[in-house]
């Protein structure tokens, strides 16, 4: 199972920085005995892989090559690839240049590289043979995309960053079967979306299903400023330090 990390963005919310976003030094983690800085995207390619991927394809910008020195080619024993997306065009058009490497017989997670969230193994409560997003309840839905979901748990509309949203769950990851991604990325290339919950919308009106899971308890966004001192706060009151540690270059 493929884990994706859409790594291209300009992250020009937390800007200046002189380094990719997704290497943003957050908590810490025990190497050797010692605590060393944590990137912020680890967090996430920890999730992926207690998730269940066993492989993880970076998608990054051509300027991005310090995501590469970073991680390499293994990060918690799981080999990692890299896809180049040439512009910033979107997070639908991130995730769809790992398209060639995807098996569509296969499940594929995506998550975001600038978020911190719990559980550690909320991935493992999305069903494999389905578009599953995993939900969390926020304070301000109005800057995420809220999901609103029947009594079943079947996605029925997902508002982005509706200034009135129905509900305070929004997603943080999302998982699918790789044939649905491809029919997803079929109509993508009909549509030009930006967003995935509007291309989610338009599948959902075409016939096509999703379910939601709220089984998140936090979920902090430290693309943002505020969110990144949140995630400084929330990982020194609670001591959560990861005793593994990426396998490739590292920090």
């Amino acid at each position: 199972m493929w884990g994706i990390v859409p790594a291209a963005g300009k992250g020009t919310r937390i800007q200046p920085l002189a380094f990719s976003k997704e290497l943003l030094p957050v908590g810490a983690r025990t190497e050797a005995g010692e605590k060393r800085p944590r990137a912020v995207s680890d967090y996430l390619v920890e999730r992926l892989v207690i998730g269940g991927a066993d492989r993880i394809c970076f998608v990054i910008s051509p300027t991005k090559s310090d995501i590469l020195e970073y991680y390499g080619g293994v990060a918690y024993s799981r080999p990692v690839c890299y896809c180049v997306q040439p512009e910033p065009l979107g997070l639908c058009d991130s995730i769809f240049r790992a398209l060639p490497v995807i098996d569509r017989h296969e499940p594929v997670i995506v998550g975001l590289p600038d978020t911190i969230w719990f559980p550690q193994d909320g991935l493992c409560m999305l069903p494999d043979d389905r578009l599953a997003f995993l939900l969390f309840p926020v304070d301000r839905p109005q800057l995420f995309d809220a999901v609103i979901a029947d009594g079943n748990g079947q996605v029925r509309e997902i508002q982005v960053k509706h200034p009135a949203p129905r509900s305070n769950w929004v997603w943080g990851a999302f998982k699918m079967p790789g044939a649905i991604f491809e029919s997803l990325h079929e109509l993508w290339l009909r549509r030009g979306d930006e967003y995935i919950g509007t291309l989610v919308n338009a599948w959902l009106e075409e016939g096509g299903q999703a379910w939601a899971v709220p089984a998140g308890t936090s979920y902090i966004d430290v693309g943002a400023t505020d969110g990144y001192f949140e995630a400084i706060r929330v990982l020194a009151d609670s001591e959560i330090f990861s005793h593994a540690a990426p396998s490739g270059g590292g920090v």
